[in-house]
């Protein structure tokens, strides 16, 4: 009796998946380049000049606005519930551990007040995020893609759920395979993705282990080049948390494809990094990359991006179109 019931609520549970994801595709096919053309058709200028002016005096800050929309987007879907601040009754997806070093929230704030001054209550608080990650990448000598538009504002942000769902700099491939899986992602979309990891650094505390302590008895990763080990102590101590080191040492403020000849030097920063070698097809992508400079990544990071963009969201009458992406209506 105990496995059928078992058995019934596995197969529940995989409708529910199948339910969700015909539901996400449904509403995608909602969003359109062309979705403001007629309501506010100013707004992707609006959203690049504004864009542009902050990556201008800080280079630096292209990274975390990607990340922004990774994060929004892997947190029931996107929606722009990453951007709403939590309240005394709630505790919103900013203030989950992934999220507390997030930034890059003024440039969100500065494009939606410039486009309600322009066409008030017309363009979504998601949409101008997905914008934003846009414009930030190619103002650093990255790939241009066409953005379709029409996501709606979400109601709800759980700092719970950001904890539980977003992917991690420690999860081994099979985990990660698994997390883009579950959001409709292929093998081919995570490796790529993890491309954006060209930009931007990480806080010491994310691989530490791997330089001092990675099973418990004062190792390092064996996966990662000594030499690089060597390197990375000279910037993080045991104890260190909040000293940065590069993702991509010597062009980390440009958008280019260097990542993948680290990756494939073992010079990876993160686990999830140095895992995309223990992975065939991952594997195969990264050195593809490494040996051609990068030949298809341009192409396949804006490929893979639009399809991200797109996970669980809302559009027609679902969510709202907040006035304030910090504040839901």
């Amino acid at each position: 009796m105990a496995s059928s019931k078992f058995n019934a609520n596995i197969f529940l549970l995989q409708v529910s998946v199948i339910v969700l994801f015909a539901l996400s595709s449904a509403n995608a096919k909602g969003l359109s380049a062309k979705y403001y053309s007629k309501t506010c058709p100013s707004v992707e200028a609006i959203v690049k000049k504004t864009t542009t002016s902050f990556i201008s005096r800080a280079p630096t800050l292209a990274a975390p606005l990607l990340r922004l929309h990774f994060h929004d987007c892997f947190v029931r879907g996107c929606d722009g519930s990453i951007l709403v601040n939590s309240t005394k009754h709630n505790q919103a997806e900013k203030s989950a551990l992934p999220n507390q070093f997030l930034r890059g929230y003024q440039v969100v704030d500065a494009a939606k007040a410039a486009l309600e001054k322009k066409c008030p209550g017309v363009v979504s608080c998601a949409d101008i995020l997905a914008l934003v990650a846009r414009d930030a990448v190619s103002a650093i000598k990255g790939p241009h893609w066409a953005v379709p538009l029409g996501r709606r504002d979400g109601r709800i942000s759980k700092a719970s759920e950001a904890l539980n769902t977003l992917p991690t700099p420690f999860d081994n491939i099979t985990t990660l395979i698994q997390e883009f899986r579950d959001k409709g992602l292929s093998v081919k979309d995570m490796v790529v993705l993890s491309g954006g990891h060209t930009i931007g650094t990480g806080h010491c505390f994310t691989f530490t282990d791997r330089l001092y302590n990675f099973t418990g008895k004062g190792d390092t990763d064996p996966s990662m080049d000594p030499n690089y080990i060597a390197h990375l102590r000279k910037k993080c101590k045991p104890t260190d948390i909040l000293p940065l080191a590069e993702m991509d040492p010597g062009s980390f403020k440009t958008f280019d494809s260097s990542y993948y000849t680290m990756v494939s030097k073992r010079r990876g920063l993160f686990e999830s990094d140095a895992a995309l070698l223990n992975n065939k097809e991952t594997r195969a992508y990264v050195r593809l990359q490494a040996s051609t400079h990068g030949s298809t990544f341009f192409r396949d990071f804006s490929k893979s991006m639009v399809k991200m963009g797109k996970i669980g969201v809302r559009t027609g009458k679902r969510g709202e179109i907040r006035k304030h992406c910090a504040v839901i209506n």
